[in-house]
């Protein structure tokens, strides 16, 4: 089974991508935000905070970590029933760990000997790519990230995966223009390597 990673800062396309490339791949398609948002923006309404608010002190200790295990955990029951799965988020702390995806899936039963595990970084080049990119799709959530552009960009985390997976499993994609049929299957060779 194929468990394959879309990672990336808001507005680098990693939705996008993926979506495309569902049209080719018969998987689970897991978007962070589909599954984390609904109860996340609850929990931080009836805490008082911002329920679009994902930088604050409160949201980083207490809830963060929560839709990343209801990712897994679907993920998981996904790979069980045989099923390839697409994984869309930031994942930047598990991505630092080294062995958070051996863990994961240990507790399911499974090695990385049973699943094929790859990384897709998307990244682009310019930031007013990113910025015209989240600015576009309307959520609420990006807004703190638009009224403190500077803030956020000096806070972008760079992508280096820890995991015990060959580097052969890694690919950084540059998503700043058109997605091309060639870009596209560049990206369907290594997800099928």
């Amino acid at each position: 089974m194929k468990l394959v990673f879309f990672v990336g800062t808001a507005g680098t396309g990693k939705s996008y991508l993926s979506q495309r490339l569902s049209e080719t791949f018969s998987w689970a398609y897991l978007d962070m935000d589909t599954i984390g948002t609904p109860f996340v923006n609850k929990m931080l309404e009836m805490n008082g905070q911002d329920p679009d608010d994902r930088d604050s002190a409160f949201y980083k200790q207490h809830l963060r970590n929560l839709p990343y295990q209801a990712l897994m955990d679907v993920a998981m029951e996904n790979i069980k029933a045989h099923q390839d799965v697409a994984l869309i988020g930031p994942f930047t702390r598990e991505l630092a760990t080294p062995t958070w995806i051996e863990e994961i899936l240990k507790a399911n039963g499974f090695t990385l000997s049973d699943v094929d595990v790859k990384v897709i970084i998307v990244e682009v080049q310019n930031a007013d790519v990113e910025k015209d990119r989240i600015r576009e799709r309307g959520y609420d959530r990006d807004q703190w990230k638009l009224k403190h552009w500077d803030t956020y960009k000096s806070e972008k985390k760079t992508y280096n995966v820890t995991w015990n997976i060959p580097n052969a499993s890694i690919l950084r994609f540059d998503n700043s223009g058109e997605l091309t049929n060639q870009k596209l299957q560049q990206l369907i060779n290594f997800i099928n390597r």
